[in-house]
């Protein structure tokens, strides 16, 4: 809207008291809600400043040292296992031979030592479950075979009935 360069004493009143009357509004609303709002602006910004400065934990004092207790004889270890390192058990000797004869291209070597380990079950490879997946079946022992008769006892023709859907009703029973 553009602005009119001509205006009558009747436009420059309303525009005038329309300004006084705006600024009377502002002049009371500061008045009644002015010291909150800083007050607010105030609360505010101690927070933010608070938020800025590093947070400062309390100190921690260690606890009192505890006097060390001797420790038992060690044992020996019994039978041909020494110490156990790492989580998976030796590979057998004649097996690690494999690695070093012929090449994996040929299904031998590398290709042949690899097939033979992935044939041994967890158990035969590692000390304890490495991960949840071997928990499942771990040391479950021989897997037996399940009999599976060669036809099964119970044959079904067809799907649809012999004699039709309305074979077991009563003549009086169908609507006419």
């Amino acid at each position: 809207m553009a602005r009119q360069l001509s205006m009558g004493t009747q436009q420059q009143d309303f525009w005038k008291e329309a300004y006084l009357k705006e600024l009377m509004v502002r002049f009371r609303w500061h008045q009644r809600y002015g010291a909150g709002v800083k007050a607010r602006q105030e609360q505010l910004r101690q927070q933010r400043k608070a938020a800025k400065e590093p947070l400062k934990l309390p100190a921690i004092q260690p606890p009192a040292p505890v006097p060390k207790a001797e420790p038992p004889a060690a044992e020996p270890p019994a039978g041909p296992v020494a110490l156990q390192e790492g989580e998976m058990k030796p590979v057998a000797p004649e097996v690690r031979r494999l690695l070093y004869q012929g090449n994996s291209h040929d299904g031998e070597g590398r290709w042949r030592y690899l097939r033979l380990r992935q044939a041994c079950q967890p158990e035969d490879k590692y000390y304890s479950p490495v991960t949840t997946n071997f928990l499942y079946g771990w040391q479950m022992g021989k897997i037996t075979n399940v009999y599976v008769p060669p036809s099964p006892k119970c044959r079904i023709e067809s799907f649809f009935r012999k004699n039709g859907a309305f074979s077991l009703l009563d003549p009086r029973d169908v609507a006419v």
